[in-house]
């Protein structure tokens, strides 16, 4: 029996679609006329063959994260109370609310029922499932505990998206003030100077140069403001383009790791998802070598994935991965102090989770007064530019007052 998405009219026209199970696309869009629908389209979501099929579009479907982490708790608790997997993905699957999620789930579960191990059947859908789940998974189906893994990919990637929403929601007032503020003195310079600037026209008094810098800025930005955000809207393209060579995003970020406050900001978050990752990946019994070969895709830093890379073949050679990681000298020396304990006491998954911890409450610590930081100084910055403006208006009316007297 296979999975099949499809498209079909109701009785109103209106176009459905979803997924259906049945051992033929024939059979399937016979059930669909059962149900009173008029089958368009009905495409297989797994063949039989092993190999995925590269442009089926399943194969592209991305979950989010929100929707992995209920998938994964709810696989848990069904594993964890006696279901088997196929069981258990067929139950994910009825109660799944998006077509295409039940797609992802119905083509694992035909690829399970066809006897394929269901890491095997993960790894077919790579933009779904990330490394980490795969490799998890394997473990736990080998180890006879894939409930207690599934239980903690679902802590592991809570954690991760918690601590990634924390730092987001920090850095929203920021940015909302930084756009406000710049709103606000365009506002100023493009409509109101000039219409300030009209009262001092007819009297031919000779204007401050405060005065007259501030009107050749206003005129300047109200001839060119649009080239500008032009002109920034194709930097800013072709700095996206740009960094999707990787040569060049490796020199960005050697260069983030050698400015002094930044270094430490980018070190610490980078560190923080790779001692987390391979915590979960170690303590669900995945081997150290491939944890840290699976790590490297969390780790965004190309500088540190490099240093992990070069880790991880070091310690395929017997070299302690303290040891390994400490050469590059770009981990924080807490992380590495922390291995070593858990390796000289056999306990690595409790310490990198310790670590893992340290590493997150630093990093929310030192985000937390870049912004306190930050708010005191626009406020400053915003009131010195406010004066400047104001003074450039006064002063005309202070000379107009002195003329008069």
């Amino acid at each position: 029996m296979g999975a099949f998405e499809y498209q079909a009219l109701d009785a109103k026209g209106r176009t459905r679609k979803g997924v259906s199970t049945g051992d033929t696309a024939r059979q399937v869009r016979q059930q669909l006329r059962d149900k009173g629908l008029t089958p368009l389209s009905v495409v297989i979501v797994a063949e039989d063959a092993p190999k995925p099929r590269s442009g089926s579009p399943t194969r592209r479907v991305r979950i989010k994260v929100n929707d992995l982490c209920v998938i994964t708790r709810q696989f848990a608790t069904l594993i964890s109370s006696g279901l088997t997997v196929e069981e258990s993905l067929s139950a994910l699957t009825q109660q799944s609310e998006g077509y295409q999620i039940k797609s992802v789930l119905s083509g694992i579960r035909s690829m399970v029922v066809e006897g394929r191990s269901l890491a095997d059947a993960i790894a077919d859908y790579p933009r779904s499932f990330p490394g980490i789940y795969q490799a998890s998974v394997a473990a736990g189906e080998q180890s006879g505990n894939l409930d207690v893994v599934l239980e903690g990919l679902a802590d592991y990637m809570e954690a991760r998206q918690g601590l990634q929403q924390r730092i987001s929601i920090a850095m929203i007032y920021p940015l909302i003030l930084t756009v406000v503020a710049i709103l606000i003195v365009a506002g100023l310079l493009t409509y109101v100077v000039p219409q300030v600037v009209k009262v001092f026209e007819d009297t031919g008094q000779q204007l401050p140069w405060l005065t007259r810098a501030l009107i050749g800025l206003s005129e300047f930005l109200q001839d060119y403001g649009l080239w500008i955000v032009g002109i920034l809207f194709v930097l800013a393209s072709a700095l996206m383009f740009m960094f999707r060579d990787p040569k060049k995003r490796y020199v960005f970020h050697n260069l983030l790791l050698n400015i002094p406050g930044v270094r430490r900001l980018s070190r610490t978050l980078n560190t923080a998802r790779m001692a987390r990752t391979l915590a979960i990946m170690t303590g669900s019994g995945v081997p150290l070598l491939s944890a840290m070969r699976a790590t490297e895709g969390v780790v965004s830093n190309l500088v540190l994935r490099g240093n992990l890379a070069d880790a991880a073949e070091e310690v395929s050679e017997g070299v302690s991965i303290s040891r390994a990681l400490g050469k590059s000298q770009n981990f924080p020396p807490l992380l590495t102090q922390m291995v070593a304990s858990g390796e000289s006491s056999g306990q690595l998954d409790h310490m990198l989770d310790k670590a893992a911890s340290a590493l997150e409450r630093e990093l929310e610590s030192r985000v937390a007064v870049l912004v306190g930081f930050f708010e005191p100084a626009m406020i400053v910055v915003m009131g010195g530019i406010v004066l400047v403006i104001v003074l450039a208006i006064l002063l005309p009316i202070f000379d107009l007052n002195q003329l008069i007297g």
